[in-house]
């Protein structure tokens, strides 16, 4: 158990050991002197015991506790409070979202690009000290949120993306190097990681998606792949309505988890796989302890010192010790 209360100097402490016998020695010393009479006021010749009586006899024991209070002083009391502070080393990390009409399709609640932006905020909501962006990817890629500490704006953004705002297609390596673009001047020692969600239909794009793995292996930049839905017919989008939605229709779809599975391996990262509700509850877990900020918490102890009460309570009862002796209590000797 953690006392809030501490000496800087015990030491002086010891002294508190001689004040009993010196206290005893002298009531000794005091009861031995002959006086023939010592009163202060005539109602206590009458044999009337007023509270001038009682304050007599306890008026000696004034000083005693005042020195008591001087050694206390001496021992500078202090009271301790203690916080418990926490540093963070924290990391840079990129959402790489695949935005394309095909991440629309059905077989996972509601649907793919659902799936993927719950993932996405779980993964950010566990990381409060890092920074962490978002891009967005389709037949192209852009950086929709830059590298941000403020976590309720980016959910903000993962919320607000959706399909269509890009031109069609899967362009999986461009995704990958418009985040390592911002990466690539990140002044973060304690690491650099993308968080790759798509369901892995790359059919397009200026770099390949296994080009722009080595470009992160080259940066130091680990990336966990998500490769979101099942393979077979699933109910997915055919063409796009002139209203904004998508006419659905079943159709046979293939993910191609050893693209994927390359891509991690290669930077040093992992690939899960979210084929299902069960499937993506489980790689949740998994992701949710990749890629944390290391935490140390230090104990911070503030000082504050007493001293200057025990003088000043001192002071007082000197004085109060003194009005008395001169005053209500002041001896007339016969």
């Amino acid at each position: 158990m953690t006392l809030p209360f501490a000496f800087a100097e015990p030491l002086w402490l010891l002294l508190l050991l001689a004040l009993p016998p010196l206290a005893y020695a002298y009531v000794r010393a005091e009861r031995g002197r002959h006086v023939a009479l010592q009163v202060s006021r005539q109602e206590a010749m009458k044999g009337v015991k007023t509270w001038v009586v009682y304050a007599r006899g306890g008026i000696q024991y004034v000083r005693w506790v005042v020195l008591a209070l001087l050694v206390l002083a001496m021992a500078r009391p202090q009271w301790l409070d203690y916080e418990e502070r926490e540093e963070v080393q924290s990391r840079d990390l990129f959402v790489v979202l695949d935005v394309s009409h095909s991440m629309l399709s059905k077989d996972l609640a509601p649907d793919r690009l659902e799936a993927a932006k719950a993932l996405a905020v779980q993964w950010i909501n566990a990381r409060p000290h890092d920074r962490v962006g978002l891009v967005l990817f389709a037949g192209g890629a852009f950086t929709y949120c830059p590298l941000t500490l403020d976590h309720r704006l980016l959910r903000a953004f993962v919320a607000n993306a959706q399909a269509g705002r890009l031109p069609e297609g899967t362009a999986i390596g461009m995704g990958l190097a418009t985040a390592l673009h911002h990466l690539s001047r990140s002044p973060s020692e304690a690491g650099r990681a993308i968080l790759l969600l798509t369901d892995a239909e790359n059919n397009t794009g200026a770099i390949g998606p296994l080009q722009a793995a080595e470009m992160a292996r080259a940066l130091g930049v680990r990336v966990y792949a998500i490769g979101l839905g099942r393979d077979g017919v699933v109910e997915s989008p055919t063409r796009r309505r002139f209203d904004g939605g998508y006419d659905f229709a079943r159709r046979n779809m293939v993910l191609d988890t050893l693209l994927l599975s390359r891509m991690a391996a290669a930077t040093g990262g992992r690939f899960f796989r979210a084929e299902n509700a069960a499937a993506l509850q489980a790689a949740q877990r998994e992701i949710d302890a990749l890629e944390k900020a290391p935490v140390q918490r230090a104990t911070v102890v503030r000082r504050t010192d007493l001293f200057f009460w025990m003088l000043a309570i001192s002071f007082c009862l000197l004085v109060f010790e003194l009005l008395l002796r001169w005053g209500p209590l002041r001896v007339i000797t016969v």
